[in-house]
């Protein structure tokens, strides 16, 4: 398994448990869990319902743990997206309409917390976490053959070629990365303290591993030209169809999703 960091997703983790896994959601088809994420993302799009969206993120989590996925390992995910969410509401929230909390005299200007700014911050928290949960939920319970397939069937060309051939190639970078972390360490340095103190030695490395990246991609070009790839992958596996019991619950969920969206108020 990748190294690299405990907060990034391990995409050999990701994949280990969308071939081994054998939970009943690794069963359903792939077309119902992939529309399911179509409709979530679009109802936390129009959704600022934090009770709603507070729902919604409790349902994902527990389907993702009852698929027997590592719950431990998804919180420490959760990291980087809310990094970038905070980052980003950390300039939004401030004077926001609704009743103030705290206020803040600025030189030039004054700012102003309310709780309306508090609910954006909780409201694209939970957009993301249920979004993130949602997909690695569909990651780690399809095989990789079968999202290929989606993809190839889905998309035009030569968007689904890139795809297929960057998934692909993305393990050999990370190993790559992996290596060069390895031997930074190795010589007593650290993503923080290489940042502040070895920056250039740091740089330097990332620089030559980019480098070997394009090397090692003319190779594995040439390794496949040599087996007979002729610039065009080809997904030919078959994607198991919808059931009757799916394509109820899915409209099921679509009416639910509907309806709260546009005729439920929650108060907040």
């Amino acid at each position: 398994m990748s190294e690299i960091s405990s907060h990034i997703p391990d995409l050999d983790l990701i994949t280990y448990y969308g071939e081994k896994g054998d939970s009943v959601f690794s069963r359903i088809s792939p077309w119902t869990k992939a529309i399911m994420l179509v409709m979530i993302i679009s109802f936390i799009t129009v959704s600022r319902s934090v009770l709603l969206l507070s729902a919604l993120y409790l349902a994902t989590l527990a389907v993702y743990w009852l698929a027997g996925l590592p719950v431990k390992k998804l919180f420490q995910w959760y990291a980087l997206p809310i990094l970038f969410v905070v980052s980003l509401v950390l300039l939004l929230m401030w004077n926001e309409p609704g009743t103030p909390l705290f206020s803040w005299r600025l030189p030039l200007i004054t700012i102003t917390l309310t709780d309306n700014g508090i609910l954006l911050v909780a409201t694209l928290l939970l957009k993301a976490l249920i979004s993130v949960t949602y997909s690695l939920f569909f990651l780690m319970t399809t095989k990789y053959y079968h999202f290929s397939a989606m993809v190839y069937k889905l998309f035009p060309y030569p968007i689904d070629q890139i795809f297929l051939m960057s998934y692909r190639f993305i393990f050999t970078t990370l190993k790559m990365v992996d290596s060069m972390l390895k031997a930074l360490r190795s010589r007593g340095g650290g993503l923080v303290k290489s940042a502040s103190r070895q920056g250039g030695m740091f740089a330097e490395v990332f620089a030559l591993t980019l480098i070997r990246s394009y090397d090692r991609a003319e190779r594995i070009n040439k390794a496949m030209e040599s087996r007979g790839y002729s610039g065009k992958y080809v997904a030919a596996a078959k994607v198991p169809p919808i059931g009757a019991a799916e394509l109820l619950f899915m409209v099921a969920a679509a009416a639910s999703f509907i309806y709260m969206a546009v005729f439920v108020k929650m108060p907040l």
